[in-house]
């Protein structure tokens, strides 16, 4: 029967790190703290050399009561080796015992019987757990098996007689089930896999990651044991405590920190709601992923319209309060928010937030368990499936009938819009008029790509507020003709993408626009690269779909407008006129 890793999979490396004496330890663990254990071979006394740890080595019975006042934790940071229960096995025993070793099948831990320091704190009492924080070292098996028989020819380690590969991986079972077991007792548990690995925390679902043991001391000072209090002593700066998020409001006085671990949050600023997200894209690695936030003033696609939201990259920093003009566009903000409420800091991926009027009241809370890639894909999924209701079928291109049809149903359309001023042949002009509520999404030069477009249409209940009439979707122009380079001729995808956004008009006319562009045309002037993309369109729709349908989509691109403007915006496809331009003109 194989070995699972119990560990496999809810590993996290840590994103905060002080170097000391060259290793990498944990941001909030005190040098004193640190004691390290792990299987025979896996270089811990190596490691306790490097740090200036006690050179000999401990042992504690993790089956005797009290064990975490033994004399062999008095001297830290030291390497220890644990007594471990086994079913079968009255006292317990190392794994490299010979009544381990000679076992004839590896013997079953028996973690039950394992004593736990008291969850005790107090002014005359000992938090024995704050104590200690345990590291175990816990290479993978091929690295151990080869330090082991590379040093049997020094002749002094009997624990390595007769050593094969499924030993080492049974050792290595047995550490990593009691680091586990242990991490979920509470006790100050991290693991590392080499001294160039970073520290890692177990993160399992519906906890942070972010080892509470690293919360802010309670202490005056931080210890000059530690890079925060050396910090401290030179640039008067306390470390930041981390925010641990529940389902109930948590009062916000001082700053905190809150990790990007997945997970979204309710900043409540008096009455005022806003909700953040990590912005974790889909399909990309962890190593090339830029831990960026977004916030808005609703999540949900119940809300009047679909939510705008604001991006804070790594490093940047936003005053949120009634005098941010962004926010204030985004949501009508109350008198309950100040006028700058709280700053919020993208550090590294992680958030900073720091309340900067006492008179106003601020709190955070937990939004749900969920990933945030958890409800991207369940929102993605429902938005296929609308798109799918929409194009009848898969997104597939349809049959000349159907999309001759819809086209010829939206050259009608066009030619009475009333959004359009009347030009001086008594048809809609190349204006388009909005009202300031109109809520418009702007998607700019698609060039035949339909994932692009796809992933737009999925994103912030689009789909659901057009269905209401809630927003209104804005192309200006140029959805044709791929500009990536061997596609240019392939004219395939744009008329898939020139299907999806007709279907789009035709099922939601007063909420999606078309502007015309460059590129919207047949004419033979129309070229990148020396290809000609009007001509080798026009070719291909002869060819799939006939006459009628090219002479429909010519009239299409000349029944469309030029320029949307509302109170609060105009746009066109390319740059507007440099020089005055006649308003008839324009309605032409």
């Amino acid at each position: 029967m194989a070995m699972i890793d119990p560990l496999r999979k809810i590993l996290t490396p840590l994103k905060e790190t002080q170097n000391i004496r060259g290793v990498e330890l944990p941001i909030g663990l005190e040098f004193l703290q640190l004691v390290v254990t792990g299987p025979p071979g896996a270089g811990k006394s190596y490691y306790i050399d490097q740090i200036g740890g006690w050179p000999n080595e401990g042992y504690i019975d993790l089956t005797h009561k009290g064990w975490w006042k033994g004399q062999s934790l008095t001297y830290r940071p030291r390497e220890v080796h644990l007594g471990i229960p086994f079913k079968g096995y009255k006292e317990a025993i190392t794994v490299f015992d010979r009544e381990w070793l000679d076992a004839p099948t590896p013997p079953r831990l028996d973690l039950s019987r394992i004593k736990l320091p008291p969850a005790q704190d107090g002014l005359f009492v000992t938090n024995w757990n704050d104590r200690y924080i345990f590291e175990f070292l816990i290479p993978d098996a091929a690295t151990v098996y080869a330090q082991r028989t590379g040093r049997q020819d020094e002749g002094y380690f009997p624990v390595d007689d007769d050593l094969t590969l499924s030993m080492v991986e049974e050792q290595l079972l047995v550490y990593q089930e009691v680091a586990h077991y242990l991490h979920r007792a509470g006790m100050h548990v991290y693991v590392r896999k080499g001294l160039n690995s970073p520290p890692m925390i177990i993160v399992e679902k519906g906890s942070g990651t972010v080892p509470f043991w690293s919360v802010e001391k309670k202490v005056e000072r931080p210890s000059l044991r530690t890079l925060a209090g050396w910090r401290y002593l030179l640039l008067h700066h306390r470390p930041i405590n981390w925010l641990h998020i529940s389902h109930e409001n948590k009062l916000l006085t001082k700053s905190g920190r809150i990790a990007h671990d997945g997970r979204g949050f309710k900043l409540l600023l008096g009455k005022q709601s806003l909700y953040f997200q990590p912005e974790i894209p889909l399909g990309i690695s962890k190593k090339e992923l830029t831990k960026n936030w977004t916030f808005s003033s609703s999540l949900h696609c119940s809300a009047p319209n679909s939510p705008a939201f604001l991006r804070l990259c790594v490093g940047e920093t936003a005053i949120l309060g009634r005098l941010n003009q962004a926010l204030t566009d985004i949501v009508q903000l109350d008198k309950s928010v100040a006028g700058r409420h709280v700053s919020v800091s993208n550090i590294k991926g992680d958030l900073v937030l720091t309340p900067l009027d006492n008179t106003a009241t601020t709190s955070i809370r937990r939004l749900n368990d969920l990933d945030h890639r958890e409800k991207l894909e369940s929102n993605r999924y429902a938005s296929f499936i609308a798109l799918r209701k929409l194009m009848e079928g898969p997104i597939q291109e349809l049959d000349t009938e159907r999309a001759l049809s819809d086209l010829q149903q939206i050259n009608k359309i066009l030619a009475g819009e009333s959004s359009r001023p009347i030009n001086k042949n008594g048809e809609p002009g190349g204006i388009l008029d909005l009202t300031e509520d109109a809520n418009a999404i702007i998607v700019g030069d698609l060039h035949g790509q339909v994932d692009n477009f796809l992933k737009i249409l999925t994103e912030n209940c689009i789909i659901h507020n057009l269905r209401k009439r809630r927003s209104t979707l804005i192309i200006l122009g140029d959805a044709i003709h791929s500009e990536i380079a061997g596609e240019m001729e392939d004219m395939t995808s744009s008329v898939l993408l020139m299907d999806i956004i007709l279907r789009l008009k035709l099922a939601y006319p007063k909420n999606v626009h078309y502007i015309r562009g460059n590129h919207d045309s047949f004419d033979a002037t129309i070229s990148k690269n020396g290809i000609s993309q009007g001509l080798l369109h026009k070719e291909h729709l002869l060819k799939i779909r006939g006459l009628e349908y090219v002479n429909a989509m010519n009239a299409f691109w000349q029944q469309i407008p030029y320029i949307v403007r509302s109170p609060i915006f105009s746009a066109c496809h390319a740059g507007p006129p440099l020089t005055e331009c006649p308003k008839m003109i324009l309605l032409m």
